[in-house]
């Protein structure tokens, strides 16, 4: 007869904001157990900016995107204008573009670093911003300079607080 065992995990998967389903299945003296483990990404380490765009920051390397906020306002991506690798920026200083049906909004560095990689996907697809804001519609990815720069950005609920103080 096979076990069923549930157990809820915490752990980071390619930083997904959805629900991740992992299952394994195990022999335990010639019996099957399965065992399921529910992973959610947790956002302690995602922080926001007023201006809209999120950071998460591994091993020194910042991945930088806009809200899933900032996307529903902007309605349907068309253009996403991308600094040159290379290119350095101080925080706070515009780095880019979303073009949209509805407006344009520039995009601006929440840290201060050097480029290192763009989504360049992004040329192809930019609805990937809108389909994917925290996994495939990135935008660049920087070297920190500073990584104290992360304490002036809000959390989770901060920016979850400020939007709804916008409204």
């Amino acid at each position: 007869m096979a076990s069923v065992i549930l157990r809820y995990c915490t752990r980071s998967v390619n930083s997904t904001l959805k629900n991740v389903i992992a299952r394994r299945v195990l022999n335990f003296q010639g019996q099957a157990v399965r065992s399921y483990c529910l992973s959610r990404q947790l956002l302690a380490d995602r922080k926001f900016t007023s201006q809209h765009e999120w950071v998460e920051v591994n091993e020194g390397i910042a991945t930088v995107g806009v809200s899933s906020y900032a996307q529903e306002k902007l309605g349907d991506i068309v253009y996403v204008q991308l600094p040159e690798i290379g290119e350095e920026f101080d925080k706070d200083a515009e780095f880019g573009a979303l073009e949209s049906v509805k407006a344009a909004s520039e995009l601006y560095s929440p840290l201060t670093g050097k480029i290192t990689e763009i989504n360049s996907t992004l040329g192809d697809d930019p609805s990937l911003v809108n389909s994917s804001p925290y996994e495939e519609g990135w935008i660049v990815k920087m070297e920190v300079n500073d990584p104290k720069e992360l304490d002036d950005l809000m959390d989770e609920k901060a920016y979850q607080d400020y939007t709804e103080s916008i409204e």
